[in-house]
């Protein structure tokens, strides 16, 4: 029997322990998911004290030297709460052990030290697939992720005691992690891996170039935004790297918790439901509209939205949208935070039809599932979207996601065109031109087939029948995988 694949897969977040992002979710179910597949998975974190004081920790190397660090750095072993695989985490109070977002401070703006923090981490991760690793056990595949890893790519390359293969994957190509020229002899690299062909970007450093160039295989989060990305439009100043090497560029779709996000079983929803019997979700509209203030109307669609407020989002096109659609029969209900000025706009405007549109500020995550139960129409507008989780839960909670045709966004929902209903494959709404104009037809059009209700339910079921679990997203990483062992 042959042995199992080992693996190593450094994150900067993981789910349930740190998230802010599509990457902590991620981080949290696909190990779990490629253990039940036989691989020996095993999770590497930087010790945020939201990491510390949620596990029971022991150490396993104490006083490690990396980077001439004149602070301690030890490894500490645990388990993830909720899937129980093995987890490092690397104890370092100077570096990781503050309050709030793992990588930015209160003034919104980067960590100072961010350059420090994470070549540490990515020296560390490295150094566990080489034959001087702290520990016994040595990976066959050290996985990296988004740029916060990147360089562990570069250290392994340049390291002749490694024992492991590299991959990377892009959750979102437009953070390269960039920092001074400087800092290279700092980081114990050497001086010819800062040019064009090595981790030079524009007379930066950018650990997510490191990662794109020296490790042995990229993967990025949807098929289309793998190929999104090697065009200028989308490629952040990357693409004529990932062009160079698309032969070792692959897109694996996201998939979800099924588990966590299933509205039959859901414990943040007061009423719970399933595709053959759907009555608790119009009581999920009635008990939202009545939290946010809405007036509760069966024969209204309501709107959601869940979403960082960011260009990048099209949460910007909304207010035009709003003014386009005065006369449309809709609510609009929308949770999430980020773009000062957008925030600004939104609370004025919400302010002015608060009949039509509830703003909450911030991140709940208990509203998130109340309003992906309660809408009946899930916006996503996005300019670019590596891959997208909302659409997916919407589907699985029978809220018919509206959604620009984008990275994977496009991958995922099939438009309700006149041959879609006809053959029953549709499960949302999709548009092209990022515009408010074009996001207002569309949604004239969910509106106009919510009045519909059985050709309304048709969608519905057949969007929630989809499956989005993470079993044959984990299958294709195990083939490749196994195809960098060959």
């Amino acid at each position: 029997m042959a042995r199992k694949i080992r693996l190593l897969f450094a994150t900067p977040e993981a789910h349930p322990l740190i998230k802010t992002g599509g990457l902590g979710d991620v981080s949290g179910a696909l190990p779990p998911a490629l253990t039940s597949l036989g691989v020996d998975a095993r999770i590497l974190l930087p010790g945020y004290p939201q990491v510390l004081n949620a596990l029971p920790l022991r150490r396993v190397r104490r006083n490690l030297s990396i980077l001439s660090s004149e602070q301690p750095v030890n490894l500490l072993s645990g388990k993830m709460p909720d899937s129980g695989i093995p987890v490092y985490v690397i104890e370092s109070p100077s570096l990781y052990e503050r309050e709030g977002n793992p990588y930015l401070g209160s003034d919104g703006k980067g960590w100072a030290d961010n350059a420090q923090r994470f070549a540490v981490f990515a020296r560390i991760a490295a150094s566990m697939a080489t034959a001087q690793s702290p520990l016994r056990w040595h990976p066959d595949i050290l996985h990296l992720n988004d740029w916060q890893t990147g360089l562990a790519a570069a250290y392994l390359a340049f390291d002749p005691g490694r024992c492991a293969k590299s991959v990377i994957s892009i959750h979102n190509l437009a953070f390269p992690g960039t920092f001074p020229p400087h800092l290279l002899g700092e980081l114990e690299l050497p001086w010819h891996s800062y040019q064009m062909h090595g981790l030079e970007f524009y007379q930066y450093i950018s650990y997510l170039k490191a990662g794109l160039f020296y490790a042995d295989h990229i993967t990025t989060v949807s098929p289309s935004y793998a190929q999104e990305i090697q065009q200028p439009e989308l490629g952040a100043g990357l693409h004529g790297l990932l062009h160079d090497r698309n032969s070792d560029l692959t897109g694996i779709l996201n998939g979800i918790d099924t588990g966590i996000w299933n509205p039959a079983t859901d414990t943040q929803l007061e009423y719970r439901y399933s595709a053959t019997r759907l009555a608790g979700k119009a009581k999920n509209r009635s008990a939202l509209r009545k939290r946010l203030g809405l007036t509760d109307d069966a024969k209204i669609p309501l709107v959601g939205m869940v979403a960082r407020l960011t260009d990048q989002k099209g949460v910007d096109l909304i207010p035009a949208m709003m003014k386009l659609l005065k006369q449309l029969p809709f609510q609009l209900a929308i949770l999430g935070g980020g773009d000062k000025a957008i925030e600004k706009q939104l609370t004025a405007l919400a302010s002015s039809m608060h009949e039509r549109l509830s703003l909450t500020l911030g991140y709940n995550e208990a509203l998130a599932h109340q309003i992906e139960a309660g809408a009946d129409i899930f916006l996503m507008p996005s300019r670019y979207e590596p891959c997208g989780l909302n659409q997916m839960y919407s589907m699985r909670y029978g809220t018919l996601p509206l959604v620009r045709s984008t990275g994977g966004l496009a991958d995922t929902v099939t438009d309700a065109t006149a041959a879609a209903l006809h053959d029953g494959t549709a499960t949302g709404f999709v548009f092209k031109e990022s515009s408010a104009e074009a996001l207002s037809e569309c949604l004239q059009r969910a509106v106009a087939l919510y009045a519909q209700p059985r050709a309304w339910r048709r969608v519905q079921k057949q969007a929630m029948t989809r499956d989005f679990g993470w079993e044959q997203s984990a299958k294709r990483y195990l083939e490749l995988y196994r195809g960098l062992l060959a």
